[in-house]
């Protein structure tokens, strides 16, 4: 899908209106796009369409690319993966193209990241200010990487709660999920990192102070969500070995239960077995032999629950 997008003065406010044809200071938003809207954009842009389809590719790592005045950058970006378990998150390319006329992006997902741009919920945004407009963008993409780790470590807290009587693996499985969210996190997080010094370094596009400052305030939130996601991560892993031993513990616990009902029960199965035998045996001939057998069995059991409840096995 090919959408244009143009930032337009109304009065003393602006808004963003989707266009049918490009104009200068346009932003072109390519999501999973065919291979005809891949050429279409490419002729655009006039940039390669590989350097295009590479932002499709899941495995893409982020880089910068500057020739001939356009710039290229790929960065990752956090998603939520629809229709996995609660707090699963992973990451995917997004890439960016800038000439002297028109912004691009392209995703091989519909980005909550860009919606919300669409949506007006970024102040100060236009389009025809490409060099602002993708700082924002990247700002805006650390938002939701420190957005995403606060709601991992929300999620870790509450599997925690519900580990703690748990005798199954779910609630591990769980956490292994959120413990892989984290690593990609950690990955494409770090690898931004360096695209961003990059740009800080060689300013592929032309920056005004103001840009500058604004670049230096995704650096610092890149850098606090790389510290947050090895922190969750530390935490979640010894989490994760700790609860195991929780788990094996609570089916111990419920094993010596069941091993100490087993022997409460033997008693008084014996003691049947024993009187219920086709032979000649003591107090056949008493009209209270039944009493007799019950009561002693009772009370065996009984003193053998004491003794057991002494032992803290029961």
């Amino acid at each position: 899908m090919l959408q244009i997008f143009k930032t337009r003065q109304n009065g003393g406010g602006t808004f963003i209106e989707e266009l049918d044809t490009v104009e200068p200071g346009a932003w072109i938003i390519c999501t999973a796009p065919d291979e005809t809207e891949i050429a279409r954009a490419a002729g655009i842009m006039g940039i390669p369409a590989e350097d295009l389809r590479a932002a499709l590719d899941e495995e893409e790592r982020p880089r910068m690319e500057t020739e001939e005045g356009r710039t290229f950058i790929l960065i990752d970006i956090p998603m939520r993966i629809a229709g996995g378990p609660t707090g699963t998150y992973s990451t995917i390319p997004l890439g960016v193209a800038i000439n002297d006329d028109y912004i691009l992006t392209i995703c091989l997902q519909e980005s909550p990241i860009l919606q919300d741009f669409i949506a007006g919920k970024v102040k100060t945004f236009y389009t025809f200010k490409k060099t602002r407009f993708l700082f924002q963008i990247l700002y805006r993409s650390a938002f939701y990487y420190l957005n995403f780790l606060r709601q991992i470590d929300k999620r870790s807290t509450e599997i925690e709660k519900a580990l703690h009587m748990s005798l199954r693996n779910e609630e591990l499985i769980l956490l292994l999920n959120l413990e892989k969210s984290l690593v990609y996190f950690s990955t494409s997080l770090k690898s931004n990192e360096v695209v961003l010094e990059k740009i800080l370094r060689f300013k592929p596009v032309r920056m005004f102070p103001e840009d500058e400052e604004l670049l230096e305030d995704v650096i610092i939130e890149n850098k606090q969500a790389i510290e947050m996601a090895n922190i969750y991560s530390n935490i979640l892993s010894s989490t994760m070995d700790a609860f195991a031993s929780v788990i094996s513990n609570n089916l111990n616990i419920v094993m010596k239960f069941l091993a100490s009902v087993t022997i409460v029960l033997a008693v008084p199965t014996m003691i049947a077995s024993f009187f219920g035998m086709n032979v000649g045996i003591p107090l056949s001939e008493s009209p209270i032999a039944f009493a007799i057998v019950v009561g002693t069995s009772m009370v065996i059991s009984a003193v053998l629950v004491l003794v057991l409840m002494k032992k803290n096995m029961i």
